[in-house]
């Protein structure tokens, strides 16, 4: 009996392996047993006779070695279990990526006092020892009557001033049940259990696309990546070097990528580079992320020194909760570009977290990293989340969008978008349903690492490589392709909901360029004048000086009053002749 013809499966995600396939056999020697009394040898006689009646003397020996076969399978199992239950789950990596003990653990099945002096060495590998594979997070439902259970979206404000996005609300745990509702267990992974990355020190340029640190992968291996199997192996970057940002390009000090590495729970990342953007310190952060949580900055030499110069940078490498982290050897020149190493290829920098939380480097956390990855992953058994585009849903209206803010070059984004429409890229329309939107707001990742998801950063990393660096663009192209063979998906949730838990600022540029605002100076008023004081004037004199008041004339009425000027009598209709014949004759006879 094999190991093959028993089915053995990982511990963790159910692999098929053969365990015994490196069993090495202990060579045949003649052994010369030692003189035995006469009565013990014709006992064994007798019983050698009794067996070799029943069967051959070559059946005999592979009955033996069965016998030692089996009892060598059952001690393994037996120690596998004892070591499992004292490591426990909570220590298991959940990276694929990492290389297994592959130790030889010597066994010695045979008691001295029987016949076998050799013994068997058997090369194990520890994670197949355990044949019952690790349980999986499957979700979970709140209780009936929970208030997040019944939320729903109010309609927006009726404010016709106010036409852009704006925030909406979101119903999140309190931080304590969101912590206790924390996954024990991982995800599962459809089809993939195993991933493994692309080592290349001796590269040679393909068709077009790629880098000195993506690699060069053709089209065919393009093609490939794309085919979901159980075990693959994919360039993801840090295609050089022993490990990632070590020797790769996109280089960290030891000690930060020791710190990188003890980071076993949930880590919340960003960058700045060519002093980009402004320093935000995430608010509302309870005690506990703050003790559990990591708070990763990725920065270059010109955004340290001026953080060193504006902020003052500790000697324990933290300004609030982010510890910076110095990145030398920048594999773009672009500084958008080198921002999407972290941003993708999170898992590949902290190959022991388990979940992760990415915001650019505009943005400002305001809600508990818990409470975002309870209401935005585990609420909806979702390994990836991500905000759709407010406004945008089609990548051919993103891409145009794009060229005419100038956001790359024209022809780039044509010849990606022409590649893409020849694979296939179709306009968003309501038949994509239950697909929300091919266009994403990618300054928010939310994500479990397991192999699923990250083969997906994976490849939408190598898209970002090969064609412009706008991931919105190679998004959809990605996630629909792997869609295509696995039962995965992407959980896309309303950009309102993404400006619920992040502030969106400007970029440090944009800032500068905007106009100070006036300063309104508001001088006192001047203290009043010191005039002096009146000369004293007595009573009496007081009195002649004053004025006497005016007689009021009586004012005529009805007949006695006066005939009005000419200049403001009323003119009647008909009458202007005769005025004028009166006015004539009186001249005439006062003439001589």
């Amino acid at each position: 009996m094999t190991g093959g013809s028993l089915g053995l499966r990982t511990s963790s995600y159910g692999s098929l392996q053969q365990p015994f396939s490196n069993i090495v056999l202990p060579s045949q020697t003649t052994i010369t047993p030692p003189r035995k009394p006469v009565k013990m040898l014709k006992e064994k006689e007798k019983l050698f006779h009794w067996l070799f009646k029943f069967a051959g003397r070559k059946k005999v020996g592979m009955m033996f070695l069965c016998v030692a076969s089996a009892a060598v399978f059952v001690w393994v199992l037996y120690v596998g279990k004892g070591e499992d239950s004292q490591e426990g789950l909570q220590n298991y990596r959940f990276n694929r990526s990492t290389t297994f003990d592959s130790s030889p653990i010597y066994i010695q099945p045979f008691s001295k006092n029987e016949n076998i002096s050799s013994s068997i060495n058997v090369f194990v590998n520890k994670e197949i020892v355990n044949a019952t594979p690790l349980p999986m997070f499957l979700g979970y439902k709140l209780p009936p009557g929970h208030p997040c259970e019944t939320f729903t979206l109010p309609p927006p404000p009726a404010d016709k001033k106010r036409t852009g996005p704006r925030p909406c609300p979101v119903c999140y745990l309190p931080v304590e049940e969101a912590i206790s509702l924390m996954p024990k267990y991982p995800s599962p992974s459809p089809i993939i259990n195993n991933l493994t990355y692309v080592h290349d020190e001796n590269l040679t340029q393909s068709e077009f696309g790629g880098s000195d640190f993506g690699g060069y992968p053709s089209l065919q291996k393009r093609a490939d990546s794309y085919d979901v199997r159980e075990s693959m192996t994919v360039h993801c970057g840090f295609v050089k070097g022993t490990k990632p940002g070590l020797g790769t390009g996109f280089d960290i000090e030891d000690s930060d990528l020791y710190e990188m590495e003890q980071c076993r729970g949930v880590v919340v990342a960003s960058a700045i580079f060519g002093n980009f953007d402004t320093l935000r310190q995430p608010s509302n952060v309870s005690d506990i992320a703050k003790k559990s949580v990591c708070f990763f900055l990725f920065v270059d030499e010109e955004t340290e020194a001026y953080l060193k110069n504006s902020t003052g940078l500790d000697i324990n490498k933290r300004i609030g909760l982010w510890r910076i982290t110095l990145v030398k050897n920048l594999p773009y020149t672009d500084p958008r570009r080198n921002g999407k190493v972290p941003k993708l290829l999170l898992h590949r920098l902290f190959p022991n977290a388990r979940y992760s939380l990415w915001i650019d480097g505009k943005l400002e956390l305001v809600v508990d990293p818990y409470q975002v990855l309870e209401r935005f992953l585990w609420r909806k058994n979702a390994t990836f989340a991500i905000s759709r585009h407010y406004k945008r849903f089609d990548v051919f209206v993103e891409a145009e969008a794009n060229k005419a803010a100038g956001k790359y070059d024209n022809s780039s984004i044509d010849f990606q978008i022409d590649f893409y429409k020849k694979e296939g890229l179709t306009p968003y329309t309501s038949a994509k349903l239950p697909i929300t939107s091919d266009v994403p707001e990618g300054c928010v990742i939310i994500k479990e690492h397991n192999p699923i998801s990250n083969l997906f950063t994976c490849l939408w990393f190598n898209e970002v490589d090969r064609f412009t660096s706008r991931d919105q663009l190679s998004f959809s192209t990605v996630r629909d392709k792997i869609r295509s063979k696995v039962n995965w998906t992407v959980n896309m949730f309303l950009d309102c909901e993404r400006r619920n838990f992040v502030v969106q600022g400007y970029h440090r540029d944009v800032l500068e360029r905007m106009s100070p605002p006036l300063h309104i100076v508001v001088h006192p008023p001047p203290p009043p004048l010191l005039l002096p004081p009146p000369p004293a004037i007595k009573a009496a004199s007081l009195k002649d000086n004053l004025p006497t008041p005016a007689k009021k004339l009586p004012v005529k009425r009805g007949r006695d009053r006066k005939p009005s000027s000419r200049r403001h009598r009323k003119v009647i209709a008909g009458s202007t002749n005769n005025a004028r014949e009166t006015t004539t004759s009186a001249t005439t006879m006062q003439t001589p």
